[in-house]
Parts: structure tokens; sequence; C-alpha cells
């Protein structure tokens, strides 16, 4: 059932301006530091990672810098993997998953596949355990006409910079209850529309690229996580974030054409994980396993197909 009003910020039936935007930036509390838990760690990396500033978010008194890690000694004979966590700052095991990931799994892909690992896109909405960047608006549709806010543009503009020939994107996501009772509710009175509240998966799956679903990759990835945390099943009516299930923790949807960041690039093989972490079936650090676990099943997919296609 629709509520017409729900929402502390905004008016009913009316989206929102500027005032209601800063309405809005006025309730977000720093409430972590991306100096610390993101900049610290990648600086703490390994000589065979490099860090690339690969732009800069500026935000009223704060600076952010945009930061990667990749492959020192890049091969270009090689092929090449994207990873981007945090496009929502508030879903953490995407930004700390990818942070584990370059920690103590990196190496094992030095001279196979050359990394690209972006752990935090939107540090503004980390700090704030927040969904949108500082405009109210969500990153994970601004992928498209170039980048429509500095966080997208600066990662699009550097990728397309490099020229490189993608195989593999995998971008890490949760969907999480602040969904159903914060940013669902917020994102339907910017627009000036009723809510409408849904279900929230309970478990783990991936959302494949409709454009290019790439089943056995997607099917890849769901059984290296299911031994980790528990797979989310379809609800009664066969669907996952009202998407119709294709198999098990695996759904198709729009991606490029909506501007969300799994696709931007040329990638075959890509895909959005979601990870749940408010079900008391699992724990944080089971959340950054399993978002490690897919970064690895997806890299190992990839260097597999690649071994079948080589004469």
């Amino acid at each position: 059932m629709a509520t017409p009003h729900f929402y502390p910020v905004g008016t009913p039936g009316q989206p929102w301006g500027d005032t209601e935007r800063a309405a809005w930036r006025s309730r977000q509390v720093v409430q972590r530091h991306y100096a610390a838990d993101v900049v610290a760690a990648l600086n703490a990396l390994p000589d065979a990672l490099e860090v690339v500033q690969y732009g800069q978010l500026e935000s009223m008194t704060d600076t952010y810098p945009l930061l990667l890690a990749m492959t020192r000694n890049w091969d270009p004979a090689l092929p090449t993997a994207l990873v981007t966590g945090g496009v929502h700052g508030y879903e953490t095991s995407g930004v700390h998953g990818a942070l584990q990931f370059l920690r103590n799994h990196a190496h094992e892909y030095a001279g196979r596949i050359n990394l690209i690992v972006v752990p935090c896109v939107c540090p503004w909405g980390y700090e704030r355990i927040q969904r949108w960047n500082r405009d109210a608006i969500d990153p994970n549709r601004s992928f498209r006409d170039g980048g429509r806010i500095v966080e997208s543009a600066s990662l699009m503009n550097w990728i397309a910079a490099r020229n490189d020939t993608l195989l593999v994107h995998l971008d890490l996501h949760e969907t999480t209850d602040s969904d159903a009772h914060e940013f669902d509710p917020a994102l339907a009175s910017r627009d000036g529309k009723a809510w409408t509240p849904e279900t929230i998966p309970d478990g783990f799956y991936v959302i494949g690229n409709s454009e290019n679903p790439e089943p056995a990759f997607q099917r890849a990835l769901i059984a290296a996580v299911s031994p980790i945390t528990h797979i989310a099943p379809a609800d009664a009516h066969g669907n996952l974030v009202g998407l119709p299930l294709q198999s098990p923790g695996v759904v198709w949807g729009e991606s490029r054409s909506i501007g969300a960041c799994a696709g931007f690039t040329n990638a075959r093989l890509a895909t959005t994980t979601e990870v749940y972490p408010d079900s008391p079936r699992t724990t944080p650090a089971q959340c950054n396993a399993a978002q490690v676990a897919a970064v690895r099943a997806g890299l190992d997919f990839a260097l597999a197909s690649e071994d079948r296609a080589r004469p």
C-alpha cells in the first residue's frame, strides 16, 4: 500500500528543490572516517600494487582524494579486471571486501590478470553511512552521459583515458534493512512520489546486466559464496527485488541504460553483488568474506574462459 507522506524532509507530491536538499544534507552526520579506514589501508598495501589518485571530491570543508589500487607491473598482453566498491557509501562490505581482497588475495593473480580495484567510489557517503552523495544524487544512477556527478565522472574519465580492454567488472554492493526504512522513503520523497514499501531479500544475490547477462558467470559467483553466507530465496512471486529469479540467487537487471556502475564499461563479464548484512544468519566478517569470494570466483571464471578461448 502506498503511503503519501513518510519522510521528515519534503512536501507530499512535490519533488525536492535546493531547500529540501540542504535540509536533508543537514541531517547527515559523519560516523566513520575515509582517511583512516580506506586511505590508510590503501597506503599499507604491498609494493606490487600501485595506489593512484584518479580524482578529487570537494565537499564544503571536506576534500577527499579518490583513490584506486592497480597492478604495478602492468602487462598489456594480459586481460584486465575492474573491481568497484562503495558506489553506495553506506554499503560497508563492498568497501572492506575490496580492501580485504587487495590485502590477502591480489598477489594470487600477479602475472595472470591486471587488476584495478576502486574500494570506495563515494567517500562522502561512506563517512555518513548514506546511499547518496552530498547533493542527494544516487551515484549508482550516474555512470552515464560521461558521468553525472564527480564521483562517477572521475572514474569514467580515468578508465576511458587508459583505453584498457576490460574482461570483467565486479561492482560490490549490499541490500540492507535501511533501504526499507530510510533510503527508499527518502527517494520517494525526493522525487515527489508516494512510497510503496518493498521486501528486502534475506541473503546474498547477484544482478547480472540484462544487456549481457552471462548466466554461467553469475552462477559461478553464487557457488563460491554459498559456503560462506546464505543465498537469498525468491519471494512468493518468484522474484528478488522485483526481478524474476533466473537461477538460485541470480536475477537480470538493467545496468548500462540506468547508469549503474556495473554497466559503464564494455566488460563482457559484469555483475553487481548484493550482500544482506542485517540477517541474524550472518556477520560483518562473513559479508566481507562473501564479497572476497565473489571477486575471486569472478576472476577465476574470467581466466578460465580466456584459457578456453585460446586455440
